[in-house]
């Protein structure tokens, strides 16, 4: 074997290994010694088969098997004789036109580590903006929640439907004269003016009474998620089974029993809990920008080119999936477009933030456990069906850049709280508004200089997420309804126009909910269950 260097440039390295054919086909009669003695064949007793027949049966196998373990062992060697810490996978390539019986050649092409100086965690200074939860904003919420879950009673046969008002309907769907999978549904709820329908939908049943049989002609948005409606006009023969109208919702102690909750005074208990926790997010997104900045602000050395540009790549994705979703997705994507050096800076600077936060974690012992792991693992699995769960653990287990990328967040999280503790830290207790407006002020300073402006992106992950989780749930959805990409806009429109954390975590029926608070998602998700007639075209898509 020969190694060569080729290239040795900043953290870039190359080399060429030369296998000659005669350790190759050393190495196959070594495999070929190996396997012959349980090889049968007929004329011969077991394991007596010469060896120039079990090489002419097995040869090219042996031959294809031996020289990949050479590859990979040879690969091994440079990195250990180098002593080289791989940034990513290395490019190994067998030169073209190899034949056996001839020298084989392998390039192999790779992004070293920098070598990080951990930095000091002395000195470390962070503000905490703490915001205390009053009895009106518990009372607020609970009321948002009273708002999300408002009962309806059967109206008058002669009520002819208004905005506010809630029908029962059945439907079927056709579009070029042919049903469609998802387009029928039966007993199927819809508040008039909640814009969960596609545009046009509920507009035509306006007017409508208990028994009316009507069709109605709408076209699907062109970014409808099933690509097939998406764009075409179609028609719904909608029969109104019962027009109902608003009850009255009173918030006391038989509106907590809803929730499965003694009364009134659990459902504060929880409701306060609630909003303790999510503020208590908001203020460690806000301690922890302070601290990258502060990270980040002494530390600019090379980074690997190709670990930025997996990490672009992955911003750009995302970026041009919530353009797509947006009302004007052509205008949306200008805009990134102008702003993409801005985005590789981001990703240059997360690149580099993570390698200081990793070496700070191995400098001071900072790991994840096995048992941590394990349950990193299950709950990932859980996004997958009943089926393929016991797949992805097998999978996440034998490959060490799939358990590294699930492992990641948690050793980082765990990294910050290590910092965390080892920071000197001030309090001072703000309103949800004002720590809002720390945060957002924080953006608007980032925006004017692109290598700082990672901080503020470090957190859209979790915005990101909950949107895709939003996007799950639209899916959920008949394929007469809305597409989850302006539901989902819609939902961080009314985010800003109102604070109340309440709202968005509301169950969508109290019927479907009978549960507390903290469980609503579940609660949704049971809802869309319920009409599954109507979800398959969204789901299958």
């Amino acid at each position: 074997m020969q190694i060569k260097e080729t290239a040795n440039d900043g953290l870039k390295r190359a080399y060429t290994i030369t296998l000659t054919a005669k350790e190759i086909d050393g190495r196959v009669d070594a495999e070929v010694a190996k396997i012959a003695p349980q090889v049968k064949m007929p004329g011969f007793r077991p394991g007596k088969v010469p060896a120039n027949l079990v090489r002419k049966m097995h040869g090219e196998q042996l031959h294809a098997q031996s020289l990949n373990d050479m590859i990979r062992e040879s690969v091994d060697k440079v990195m250990a004789d180098n002593e080289l810490r791989p940034a990513m996978q290395p490019k190994v390539e067998l030169n073209e036109g190899y034949e056996e019986g001839k020298d084989a050649e392998i390039s192999v092409e790779l992004e070293i580590l920098p070598e990080v100086e951990a930095p000091s965690t002395d000195g470390l200074e962070i503000e905490r903006l703490t915001v205390p939860v009053s009895d009106e904003q518990v009372m607020d919420a609970i009321k948002t929640l009273a708002d999300n879950n408002k009962s309806y009673k059967d109206a008058a046969k002669s009520k002819k439907a208004a905005d506010g008002d809630q029908l029962i309907i059945d439907f079927v769907g056709r579009v070029d004269g042919e049903e469609f999978e998802g387009g029928k549904a039966e007993n199927t709820p819809l508040v008039l003016g909640s814009g969960m329908f596609i545009p046009g939908f509920e507009e035509q049943l306006t007017g409508t009474k208990t028994g009316d049989k009507k069709t109605i002609e709408v076209t699907f948005p062109e970014d409808y998620q099933a690509q097939h409606l998406a764009g075409k006009k179609a028609e719904f023969d909608v029969t109104v089974q019962q027009v109902k109208v608003e009850g009255e919702t009173k918030i006391d102690d038989e509106f907590a029993k809803n929730f499965g909750l003694d009364g009134l005074d659990k459902l504060k208990e929880l409701m306060r809990g609630q909003l303790e926790q999510e503020t208590a997010g908001l203020t460690r997104t806000q301690m922890k920008r302070s601290l990258l900045d502060q990270l980040a602000s002494g530390h600019d050395f090379a980074v690997p080119q190709g670990m930025v540009d997996a990490e672009f790549e992955q911003i750009w994705t995302q970026l041009q999936q919530e353009a797509a979703r947006s009302e004007d997705p052509e205008a949306m994507l200008k805009e990134i477009e102008a702003e993409k050096d801005d985005y590789r800076s981001i990703a240059e600077r997360r690149v580099r933030l993570g390698l200081l936060l990793s070496e700070i974690g191995q400098q001071n012992n900072v790991q994840v456990t096995p048992n941590e792991m394990s349950m990193l693992i299950q709950q990932a699995a859980q996004q997958y069906r009943a089926e393929d769960r016991e797949r992805f653990i097998q999978y996440v287990q034998s490959e060490p850049m799939a358990a590294a990328q699930l492992r990641a967040p948690l050793y980082e999280d765990k990294v910050v709280d290590f910092l965390f503790d080892k920071a000197e830290i001030t309090e001072r207790e703000v309103t949800r508004e004002e720590l809002e407006a720390a945060i957002e002020a924080d953006e608007s300073e980032e925006a004017a200089k692109p290598k700082k402006k990672a901080a503020a992106k470090k957190k859209a992950p979790a915005k990101k997420a909950a949107a895709k989780k939003d996007d799950k749930k639209a899916d959920e959805k008949p394929a007469a309804k809305k597409t989850p990409a302006k539901k989902a806009a819609a939902k961080k429109d009314d985010k800003k126009a109102d604070e109340k954390p309440a709202a968005k975590k509301a169950p969508a029926k109290k019927a479907a909910a009978k549960k507390a608070p903290a469980k609503k998602a579940a609660a949704k998700k049971d809802e869309g269950e319920k009409k599954a007639p109507a979800k398959k075209a969204a789901a299958k898509k």
